[in-house]
């Protein structure tokens, strides 16, 4: 691999800066989709046209070798920027490649750590593109989101019945992805054209038709997880423009009126969507997680395994989703992998508070909290994951061209 060719005053050699801003931005956007599709999870759920399992799994597991290929044809010199981020993940997926060797499973947790591997490869191999001004990750990652969600939108009106099957919250009919999931992509697309907004850098019709879309598919996946965590990051990525930017501060103002308003008018409906037809001691365990976390650490474990883990397995423990990052951590890498994953979302908020004010930093901020958020109830950095790509997305925002030759 070679390093980044850059001129005496900092700019990016020519070489390069024609082929980024050429025909390679297509190609970026397809590695960087063929990513996506490859953390979609691929579930059981009922679809207008049924997709047999094998041939779901094989096309979203499938697409990491496309990805890389793809990324490899944007980037054939294998230019590499230093990043922190990736530098750590590394070294958590090496380590816990080596758990996985004595895991329980061995094959398919070796299988996981190695794709987990692979995905992080790809992410170095887009790391040219990072610290752009115009964000052009961040465009194709917005771009491959609303298209899932007009897939989404496209299920709900042909297949209805498929679409609202489980419990009546919003998933998709035309590829099976959950409504958590759907709930994840319309909050990240909702909450980022509100900060974009807000950062003046689209007008406010885009914003208003992202509002518009997203708002009401977020709201039919019942999904409070993603709708707390898209608030608070939205609150945070307009507190870092909040001296800057005279429309944060009036909307700030306005946005605080409405919140109260609509609480007071709204309050049996809004309560009535949170609970969920729940009892409370439910709400209370979190839909029973809190049970599972406690039988986590309950369970006898050896030392080695408690500092590093037993290798990725599928997030789950006596047959039960974990769905928390925290605690999946434990499990696969360890008290070592927790604390990789907390020096990770430091490094990226050290990183934002170095920054300067402006998009970069607001949408970044905006990333990590609400995968911060998102965490405590899903899994988010253990394995390859939408929330794992968004946090890259986050470092890639905040990264700085470099000012002389690397290397």
């Amino acid at each position: 691999m070679t390093a980044m060719p850059v001129r005496h005053d900092g700019r990016v050699a020519p070489a390069l800066r024609s082929r980024t801003h050429g025909q390679v931005p297509l190609l970026v956007l397809c590695a960087w989709g063929a990513l996506l599709l490859n953390v979609l999870p691929f579930l059981d759920l009922p679809v207008l046209v049924p997709i047999p399992g094998t041939v779901g799994r094989l096309v979203t597991q499938g697409t990491l070798l496309l990805a890389f290929v793809l990324a490899l044809a944007a980037n054939p010199a294998g230019i590499l920027r230093r990043s922190v981020f990736l530098g750590l993940l590394s070294v958590l997926a090496l380590f816990t490649l080596m758990a996985s060797f004595h895991n329980e499973f061995p094959v398919g947790s070796v299988y996981r750590s190695l794709r987990l591997i692979g995905f992080i490869s790809v992410l170095w191999l887009l790391t040219p593109w990072w610290g752009r001004s115009d964000m052009l990750l961040l465009r194709c990652h917005l771009r491959c989101v609303w298209f899932i969600l007009v897939t989404v939108l496209a299920g709900a009106l042909v297949d209805p019945g498929d679409a609202f099957a489980l419990n009546g919250r919003l998933g998709g009919a035309l590829w099976p992805i959950p409504a958590t999931q759907v709930g994840h992509y319309a909050a990240v697309a909702t909450g980022s054209a509100v900060v974009l907004w807000l950062c003046r850098v689209i007008p406010g019709r885009w914003a208003l038709a992202g509002i518009v879309v997203g708002g009401p598919l977020l709201a039919l996946t019942h999904t409070r997880t993603a709708v707390l965590a898209m608030f608070v990051g939205v609150v945070i990525a307009g507190a870092s423009l909040f001296f800057g930017h005279v429309r944060v501060r009036r909307t700030s103002a306005l946005g605080a009126a409405l919140i109260v308003l609509v609480v007071s008018v709204f309050t049996r409906e809004l309560t009535s969507w949170a609970v969920r037809g729940q009892e409370a001691d439910d709400i209370g365990q979190l839909t029973g997680r809190t049970k599972v976390w406690s039988a986590v650490f309950a369970a006898p474990r050896t030392e080695i395994e408690r500092i590093f883990g037993s290798g990725l397995s599928d997030q789950s423990f006596g047959g039960l989703p974990i769905d928390s990052d925290w605690v999946s951590a434990y499990v696969d890498q360890g008290w070592f992998g927790v604390a990789i994953h907390g020096a990770l979302v430091l490094v990226l908020l050290m990183m934002a508070t170095l920054h300067e004010r402006g998009p970069q930093r607001a949408m970044a901020l905006f990333l990590v909290v609400y995968e911060l958020v998102a965490s405590v109830t899903e899994t988010t950095l253990v394995s390859p994951s939408p929330y794992l790509l968004e946090l890259a997305l986050a470092a890639s925002l905040l990264a700085r061209l470099p000012s002389r030759r690397l290397g």
